[in-house]
């Protein structure tokens, strides 16, 4: 579910815009053996877990309702989380359509018994879907940048959502291509 909905979108008149600074939340959560993997280091999946509970919480807030994650994309892992950091998983909307939102999100970690500076260990881009009661897709507020790095990231989302759109097209047409020689796949 994202922009290209059918015509099924649940209509509301014009909504005002909601600044980026609205629905920017910070998650925190200290690592503890439960959360590792068999390299002794936190496991991934936890900490997209996390991102996945963030970037939720901010979508929810903006759209003003339930969101879904539509996709998740550019999960970086920079560097290694470990037992008894600290973790702090930072969220905003970066970009919003008409029934769609781009959430960018950080990862920083600290050791809980340090006074040292968090460090950024990851980050991670993803795309969620609006929906109604009936999981229909709903509009959403326009987000509005107010600050040099909010524009900024308005305009790398804007890049993304074309790259992400591209993608798929080029996909689908491979698809029936290879359809139309005969190929199933």
């Amino acid at each position: 579910m994202t922009d290209q909905a059918p015509a099924a979108v649940t209509e509301s008149p014009d909504i005002p815009g909601k600044p980026t600074s609205a629905s920017r939340t910070t998650l925190s959560h200290i690592m503890t053996h439960n959360d590792t993997n068999l390299l002794g280091t936190v496991h991934g999946g936890v900490i997209m877990k996390l991102v996945d509970d963030a970037a939720g919480a901010v979508a929810g807030r903006h759209s003003g309702g339930p969101a879904v994650t539509a996709s998740m994309d550019e999960m970086a892992f920079l560097e290694p989380v470990r037992v008894g950091d600290l973790v702090h998983v930072k969220a905003q909307v970066n970009w919003t359509g008409r029934t769609s939102m781009e959430v960018g999100v950080r990862v920083l970690a600290e050791r809980w018994n340090e006074s040292a500076p968090p460090t950024q260990v990851g980050s991670a881009y993803l795309v969620f879907a609006a929906v109604d009661a009936d999981g229909r897709p709903r509009r959403v507020p326009p987000v509005t940048p107010e600050t040099e790095r909010d524009r900024r990231r308005y305009q790398e989302a804007q890049i993304r959502r074309a790259h992400r759109l591209a993608r798929r097209r080029a996909i689908m047409e491979l698809r029936e291509k290879r359809a139309a020689e005969g190929f199933e796949d």
